[in-house]
């Protein structure tokens, strides 16, 4: 991937190329869009636009022609949070800003794709119908409306995961190229403030109240204070001066243990905001 990032920098051709074919070809759309991470946080909003414009023309095939929206929908959230983490310098508030992007798509997706929406929902009423049955006949009529918001809620939280999950590709490939170990350092010190993860907090536990999503709302709020949990873990482990098993057995246990632990996290990211935790901890060896 590093080769990759070489080629795409050697210059405007290169990188609007690289943009356009991976975007056009199934399942390489992320590859596309971090390009255009990697452009907008290099060489400024400006350039990325001109690169993002030809990644955009595939993507718009796909969204229209194609009736799939996920390309065009993850790069318009590299986009955005790679500008704003070119102009801010700060991750808390381009993830806010891929977390507005996610509630805005959520609420355009039924409109803008109603055929697919019912396709899902026609789906997802049939698999309940045929495996569930008791959950169906228990929620009755209100099936349809529970699948349908789960649906909405779904897609358009993959896609604000899959554009973090570029984004940080992105910058990535930027530090490997022009400052080894930037971005290690960066995701270590990662944390949310106090004032950020209340909100997040309310909206995930208020939301619903108001009648809101609640699935995307879990998603949207949820999304940032979870990354901000890993961070927290990382950084531990980078402050212990700790092996990478570390790491991967706390993988591993995210996966086995799922929801459970990804709670753990949310809160802990909501802890270490006011407690800064790294803080509190002495480093092993030299600070990093």
């Amino acid at each position: 991937m590093r080769a990759l990032a070489q080629f795409v920098m050697r210059g405007p051709l290169q990188a609007s190329g690289v943009a356009a074919v991976t975007t056009a070809v199934p399942l390489l759309f992320w590859i596309g869009a971090a390009v255009v991470g990697l452009v907008v946080l290099r060489l400024g909003i400006s350039q990325g636009l001109n690169v993002g414009l030809w990644a955009l023309l595939p993507a718009l095939g796909w969204s229209v022609f194609g009736g799939d929206p996920t390309a065009l929908a993850v790069l318009l959230q590299v986009m955005l949070m790679a500008s704003m983490l070119r102009t801010t310098l700060s991750w808390e508030r381009a993830l806010l800003g891929g977390s507005f992007l996610a509630i805005v798509m959520g609420l355009v997706l039924p409109m803008a794709y109603p055929g697919l929406m019912d396709e899902l929902v026609r789906a997802g009423v049939g698999f309940y119908e045929q495996y569930n049955a008791e959950v169906a006949r228990s929620l009755g009529s209100d099936l349809q409306t529970v699948i349908r918001d789960t649906m909405n809620a779904s897609m358009a939280g993959s896609y604000l995961a899959v554009g973090v999950g570029m984004t940080m590709l992105a910058r990535s490939w930027q530090s490997g190229l022009y400052n080894p170990g930037g971005f290690r350092k960066e995701f270590h010190n990662l944390k949310l403030s106090p004032a950020v993860t209340v909100v997040l907090t309310a909206t995930m536990v208020f939301g619903p109240f108001l009648g809101l999503n609640t699935m995307l709302l879990v998603w949207v709020a949820g999304t940032p204070m979870f990354l901000a949990g890993l961070a927290l873990i990382h950084g531990i482990v980078g402050r212990k001066n700790l092996s990478g098993q570390w790491l991967a057995m706390f993988y591993v246990a995210l996966v086995l243990l799922g929801p459970s632990l990804m709670i753990l996290l949310v809160v802990l990211a909501f802890v270490d905001s006011w407690l800064d935790i790294r803080g509190r901890i002495k480093p092993a060896g030299p600070a990093e």
